[in-house]
């Protein structure tokens, strides 16, 4: 029950925590680097191919966050 560990469950959310604002934070750039608004695009406008992009986008970040935080 090594996982239990108090010091091990804190540093399991503290790099969860900077995971997704590390996320966020990239994805706010990426929205204003872009000429058009991305959440307009996508919810009012319901631009799939848009959407498919930024979803592909939004994985590999996470996947290079995660990478560099583990």
């Amino acid at each position: 029950m090594d996982w239990l560990k108090p010091d091990v469950v804190l540093g399991s959310v503290l790099y969860a925590v900077m995971g997704v604002l590390i996320f966020w934070i990239s994805f706010l750039i990426i929205d204003k680097i872009t000429p058009y608004n991305l959440w307009l695009e996508i919810v009012e406008k319901q631009n799939k191919a848009l959407a498919l992009v930024v979803a592909a986008m939004s994985l590999g970040i996470c996947i290079i966050v995660a990478a560099a935080i583990h």
